[in-house]
C-alpha cells in the first residue's frame, strides 16, 4: 500500500488521540468490533500506534454478538493476525428488539443494547477505555439526525466518561473520513463482513449516509468546515438570549 496514505491515516488518528487525550499510560483499550471496516481499521491502526507511541497500552477485541447468523471466527482470527485477545461475547440483542419487543424503529435500542454489553464486558475484562470506529462523517451525519429529529445541536463526543460502566469511551478516528477509513480497509485487506441485521440500508442513518454523500458533492470542503466549526463553535453565543 502507499506508505505515505499510512503515514497520513496514522498521523491524524495519533493527532486526534493527543488533542482529546485519550490514551494514557497502561491503559486497557477495549476495541469494538462489529465485523465492519471501521472497527476493523480502528484496531489496525491502534496496534500501529500502540508500537510507535511513548506511551505504553494494551489493545483487546470485543465482539458482542447480538444473535445473528455471523462468522465471529473471521474477527478471531484477524485479532490473532494482530497479536491482540479476542473475546466473543453472546447475546439475545436481537430477540429482544426484533420479536419481544417488535420495535419499528429498532436501531437506537439495538445501539444502546450493545453498546451497554460492550462496555460491561469491557470493564469484566478489566479495560478502562472502549474505543470506537465512528469517523468524521459519522459525527456529521449524528449531528443533522439530532437537528432534524430533535431540534438539537448537538453530536457525539471524542471522548466520553460513563459513570454506569465506569469506563471512558474514545474515537480515535474522528479525524479520518469514511473514504479514507474504507481506502485503509481495502489497501490492507482488513475484513469485512456484511451486515446481517434485517433492516440494514433502511434506517434513519441511511437517509443521513445519503443526505451528507450529497452535500459533499456540491460542498466538496464540508469535512474541512465542519471539524474546524466543532473545534472552534461556542454555542452560547449562537443565539444569546437575553434578560
Amino acid at each position: 500500500m502507499s506508505k505515505e496514505f499510512q503515514r497520513y491515516v496514522v498521523t491524524r488518528v495519533k493527532r486526534a488521540i493527543v488533542d482529546y487525550g485519550m490514551i494514557a499510560d497502561e491503559d486497557r483499550v477495549a476495541v469494538g468490533l462489529s465485523g465492519g471496516k471501521d472497527s476493523s481499521v480502528l484496531l489496525h491502526i491502534l496496534n500501529l500506534v500502540r508500537r510507535v507511541a511513548p506511551i505504553k497500552f494494551s489493545l483487546h477485541g470485543i465482539y458482542v454478538d447480538p444473535g445473528w447468523d455471523m462468522e465471529a471466527n473471521v474477527l478471531r482470527e484477524f485479532c490473532e493476525r494482530e497479536g491482540v485477545p479476542f473475546y466473543y461475547k453472546p447475546t439475545n440483542i436481537a430477540e429482544v428488539v426484533f420479536d419481544i419487543r417488535q420495535e419499528k424503529n429498532p436501531c437506537a435500542l439495538c445501539a444502546n443494547l450493545r453498546r451497554g454489553a460492550l462496555n460491561n464486558t469491557a470493564r469484566d475484562l478489566g479495560c478502562n477505555k472502549v474505543a470506537l470506529g465512528h469517523h468524521l462523517d459519522d459525527v456529521i451525519e449524528t449531528f443533522f439526525m439530532s437537528l432534524f429529529y430533535t431540534g438539537q445541536f448537538r453530536t457525539f463526543s471524542p471522548v466520553t466518561y460513563l459513570s454506569r460502566s465506569d469506563v471512558t469511551m474514545i474515537r480515535p478516528l474522528i479525524y479520518l473520513t469514511q473514504e479514507q477509513v474504507r481506502e485503509m480497509a481495502r489497501q490492507k485487506k482488513l475484513p469485512v463482513l456484511e451486515n446481517p441485521c434485517p433492516v440494514n440500508g433502511r434506517t434513519k442513518r441511511q437517509e443521513m449516509r445519503e443526505f451528507v454523500a450529497n452535500l459533499l458533492t456540491r460542498y466538496p470542503e464540508l469535512h474541512l468546515r465542519f471539524l474546524n466549526a466543532l473545534k472552534t463553535a461556542d454555542l452560547r453565543n449562537l443565539w444569546p438570549v437575553t434578560k
